[in-house]
């Protein structure tokens, strides 16, 4: 007569611990990401403001280039190949660097860096000033292009629960890249101040969390 056999114990308890971490990380995720949006609204605002300082054509050219991805993505053409080709130049740079090789596909927009070097190299060569503009036309579409498919690749994880990982991964995406941004056209813009930036984005914050704590406890 066959004996019945029962699952052990440590195959039913494993894989109940093991979602109930993932679900109490995913809570603590969720907790930082809601944490992170008065920092996201603070750094667009601080953002939008030195970008204000600079010429009329250069603003137009780098929302022109935002808007001229947007267009595309929507109606013509979902340009993942490109994005696909800047994760793996980033994976070979950072093959070495296993705590890096894995986020920093998502967290370094690749191809815009790549353009603030080379703006670089041929600012030692000319001193034209004429490619500026179509260099900000550039840097619009590229810093569109990686945090839209950083984004969908974020949103499109399985078991995300309450949506940790996008809330507070893009959060935090969007936010280096737009620090990475601020410093790159610092460096090539005169009135585009980067510590103006960091010194605005932390003011902005701070009065929306004195904000609500007022609203809360006060």
């Amino acid at each position: 007569m066959e004996k019945n056999e029962f699952p052990k114990k440590e195959s039913i308890v494993k894989p109940k611990t093991a979602g109930f971490s993932q679900r109490i990380f995913g809570i603590v995720k969720f907790a930082l990401g809601i944490f992170l949006l008065p920092f996201v609204y603070a750094a667009t605002i601080a953002f939008l403001k030195e970008l204000g300082a600079l010429e009329t054509a250069i603003k137009h050219y780098f929302f022109g280039g935002l808007i001229s991805f947007v267009i595309i993505y929507l109606f013509i053409y979902e340009p993942v190949i490109i994005y696909n080709k800047g994760q793996k130049i980033l994976e070979a740079v950072f093959r070495y660097f296993s705590p890096l090789v894995k986020v920093a596909p998502y967290l370094l927009p690749i191809y815009t860096i790549i353009l603030f070097l080379i703006y670089g190299l041929y600012s030692i060569i000319s001193k034209s000033a004429e490619p500026m503009k179509y260099f900000a036309l550039l840097f619009g579409f590229s810093i569109g292009l990686h945090l839209t498919f950083s984004a969908k690749s974020l949103r499109s994880r399985q078991n995300d629960f309450l949506k940790a990982n996008y809330i507070f991964g893009f959060s935090f995406i969007y936010i280096i890249n737009l620090i990475i941004l601020a410093f790159g056209l610092s460096l090539i813009f005169s009135s585009f101040s980067f510590v103006n930036f960091c010194n605005n984005s932390f003011q902005i914050a701070a009065n929306l969390f004195g904000a609500l704590f007022k609203q809360l406890f006060l």
